[in-house]
């Protein structure tokens, strides 16, 4: 199997723990083979016993341990679907697709990573990777540095220590509770922060002013789209996102946020 495709497996939970009761949020690791071409910025769909429910749940990587055979993914409940999750225990088997989606780029220089929200745990395993720990492609040399921005609600900062293993990390929160009163842009100008590229998971708003920004200071900016999804592969054009260039595919402005993203540099899409 090449690094680009992906396979439908029946997955064995490791362990899952609650990260945020009172929001909601778990890290689950499971273990699969499949756990080898995963990239950082890459999703699973993850499949209900539940029949009603015939639609698999995309969630984003968070970790990969490729020796070990293991993909972490923490999530937040937003529906019975995900709710169903929660009650997963070691050794359970769940049927999974993965790798899907395309990833982020390994590229060199100074490095923004910038994450909102459930859109953090994205930004982990890519974080990792940048400081040299376990690359996939091989590469021994990496950035020449990891700045992380992260914007949460409140204190309740999951993830974070994990950051500061791969770099220095910058906090925004809402009701100002913590680090900077106010969103990662905020932080950003706070701080004077810059780089050579950036990456960027989170809510639309926060994607756009990291778009803006990215621009205006003419630094090459990745981003990570979110959006409802069905098949998770491409096929049913139910997740599209507005794109700057017409899709080869659908002929109309149009990217598939499955399989054409979730990654997209900022400029190919239109927020």
């Amino acid at each position: 199997m090449g690094t680009s495709e992906k396979a439908m497996e029946v997955a064995r939970v490791m362990r899952q723990d609650p990260l945020v009761l009172e929001d909601g949020i778990y890290s689950l690791w499971i273990r699969t083979d499949l756990a080898l071409y995963a990239k950082p910025g890459q999703f699973i769909s993850i499949y209900l016993n539940d029949a009603s429910r015939i639609l698999p749940r995309p969630i984003s990587i968070c970790e990969v341990n490729r020796d070990a055979g293991t993909i972490r993914t923490v999530y937040r409940v937003a529906g019975k679907g995900t709710e169903e999750l929660t009650h997963l225990m070691r050794d359970d088997k769940i049927r999974i697709m993965a790798p899907l989606g395309n990833g982020y780029p390994l590229q060199g220089g100074r490095t923004l990573l910038i994450g909102g929200g459930i859109g953090i745990p994205p930004m982990l395993e890519l974080a990792k990777e940048l400081s040299g720990i376990g690359r996939l492609d091989g590469v021994s040399h990496p950035a020449l540095s990891v700045t992380s921005v992260l914007g949460y609600r409140n204190d309740r900062m999951f993830l974070k220590d994990e950051f500061e293993n791969y770099g220095k990390v910058y906090i925004a929160t809402d009701d100002g509770s913590y680090g900077t009163h106010g969103t990662v842009i905020d932080a950003i100008h706070e701080h004077m922060l810059t780089a050579d590229v950036i990456y960027a998971c989170g809510p639309k708003p926060m994607l756009r002013g990291v778009k803006e920004f990215a621009m205006k200071n003419q630094i090459r900016c990745y981003l990570s789209l979110e959006e409802r999804m069905a098949c998770g592969v491409g096929a049913c054009l139910g997740c599209v996102c507005k794109s700057t260039k017409v899709d080869d595919h659908s002929k109309v402005k149009n990217k598939r946020v499955c399989t054409d993203g979730p990654v997209f540099e900022a400029q190919e899409v239109d927020l």
